[in-house]
């Protein structure tokens, strides 16, 4: 009797190892999806406000579009990174732009979650808490810390898609134009779709105040679709990343010293999307690792 009960035990055992072993597969593939030359819409609005300010402006409906490569830098068991490439201009003459980046981490433990002007917590969470989920981390143009959170990959019904909501910076769309609040909550959903894939998001703008309660000032949609093209539509995207990603390399991993201190974070003398980038994007592409520590340095709070 004893020895059946075993034998059920390792196979109930080794099922749900498989399950599980199945799903991350499952997982994978998904996040991988979203690689590849993608013709992009981009769409926001403002959805309400609740401001009592009667001069209150709600943002301009953004609408725009372009093409963008997302480029797979790292593929490994329990990290996938993955960096998108904006392509402008006309076809004769591609100007590319590094955007932002995303790394997925399974079953990640640490995170640095965003607090408010330019600060990150440094918070850890027990390994129960993460189990089968993946974290996106998402980063800036330049590589600083955008926000991070994590969630399981759902595949069900014939959709497959992640979510999760977490605190963010202001976007470049309203950072350079806004200042009436310093805090985006992100409801962030990714689904991967037929076509390519959606960014679908439900944010809210937020005013937060050390040792007061937030303010929500007003919410928006975002909904950005993915629509896949010919691969050779971004060549002017792939030719550049292989002229510049060894800068960008050194670039990560000035990041990855601070963010290995396991210690809150803090920017400064930073103007988002503007200062730093600026001089990151000047570098010559055989800059060395001391050049760029030299030019974050100034950045990073000890």
């Amino acid at each position: 009797m004893q020895k059946t009960i075993y034998s059920l035990l390792v196979i109930f055992t080794l099922a749900l190892t498989s399950f599980a072993q199945n799903d991350k597969s499952k997982d994978r593939e998904a996040i991988k999806q979203m690689c590849g030359c993608y013709e992009v819409k981009f769409n926001f609005a403002e959805t309400f406000q609740y401001s009592s300010d009667s001069t209150y402006k709600p943002s301009k409906t953004k609408h725009d579009y372009g093409l963008e490569w997302v480029q797979l830098l790292d593929d490994k068991d329990d990290k996938i990174v993955l960096q998108h490439l904006l392509i402008v201009g006309s076809k004769d003459k591609p100007f590319v732009i590094k955007h932002w980046r995303q790394d997925w981490l399974y079953e990640n433990t640490e995170f640095y979650m965003f607090d408010h002007d330019e600060r990150w917590k440094y918070v850890t969470v027990p390994k129960s808490a993460v189990k089968g989920q993946w974290t996106q981390k998402v980063y800036q143009v330049d590589d600083s810390p955008r926000y991070e959170g994590s969630a399981s990959w759902i595949h069900t019904d014939g959709k497959t898609y992640w979510e999760n909501t977490t605190d963010a910076p202001l976007p470049r769309r309203e950072y350079t134009t806004r200042s009436d609040y310093n805090v985006t909550v992100r409801n962030n959903r990714h689904e991967i779709v037929k076509e390519g894939w959606i960014h679908d998001q439900d944010n809210k703008k937020v005013v937060r105040r050390d040792g007061q309660p937030d303010i929500i000032l007003a919410e928006e949609k975002g909904y950005n679709t993915y629509t896949r093209v010919d691969n050779s539509r971004c060549k002017a995207a792939q030719e550049w990343w292989t002229t510049n990603h060894n800068v960008w390399d050194k670039v990560r991993r000035e990041w990855d010293i601070a963010f290995a201190r396991n210690k809150n974070l803090q920017l400064k003398n930073y103007e988002r999307d503007s200062s730093l980038f600026e001089k990151l994007t000047t570098l010559s592409t055989g800059a060395s690792q001391k050049d760029i520590h030299n030019i974050m340095s100034d950045f990073i709070e000890k």
